[in-house]
């Protein structure tokens, strides 16, 4: 159940990103297009491409954090023993999930404030720009607390407990993904 609930959630941040691109690109091309070509422009479309760009970066920042692509030096904790690995992950992650709530709780602040205010090319209201911030920390908290209920809670105690992956591990893990 968890893992079909995983699928549709990675296969809309997939799609949410891919459209925000392919958005942009358009946007952006057609603009060109327009203006060179016949004198003319959307006037909404820097705007909105921006917008765009900031929903994609925090996208990009849930789906990295999915697949532990964030950068981190893991140096000192791949030395110490495993139950220190495993206070350190502990650690670590209810620090993240500290910085993620002062994101949720600026972000409500922020979006709360800018109901009223409307984007002036777009007519858009800004809450839906501040709005990423609550996306954004609410799907990495459930990230979160998923790898620290399998890490604490696993069977298998031979869990990872790092919050970065290798380079190495992420080609294996794409390489199985293509074959299997």
């Amino acid at each position: 159940m968890l893992q079909k609930i995983s699928r549709i959630a990675n296969g809309i941040l997939n799609g949410a990103i891919a459209f925000s691109l392919a958005s942009m690109a358009i946007l952006v091309f057609g603009n060109v297009v327009l203006r060179y070509a016949f004198n003319s422009g959307i006037t909404w479309s820097e705007e909105m491409s921006r917008f765009l760009f900031v929903w994609m970066v925090f996208f990009g920042a849930i789906a990295a954090l999915k697949d532990n692509m964030h950068l981190g030096v893991d140096l000192v904790v791949n030395l110490l023993p495993k139950t220190l690995k495993r206070t350190m992950f502990v650690f670590s992650n209810l620090c993240v999930l500290f910085i993620l709530w002062l994101l949720l709780d600026g972000s409500w602040k922020m979006t709360v404030l800018n109901m009223d205010s409307i984007a002036p090319a777009t007519g858009i209201s800004l809450s839906w720009v501040y709005g990423i911030g609550l996306v954004t920390s609410l799907s990495m908290a459930a990230i979160i607390i998923t790898n620290m209920v399998k890490v604490l809670f696993a069977k298998d105690k031979d869990s990872s407990f790092s919050l970065i992956a290798a380079v190495d591990d992420v080609s294996v893990e794409q390489k199985e993904v293509r074959e299997g």
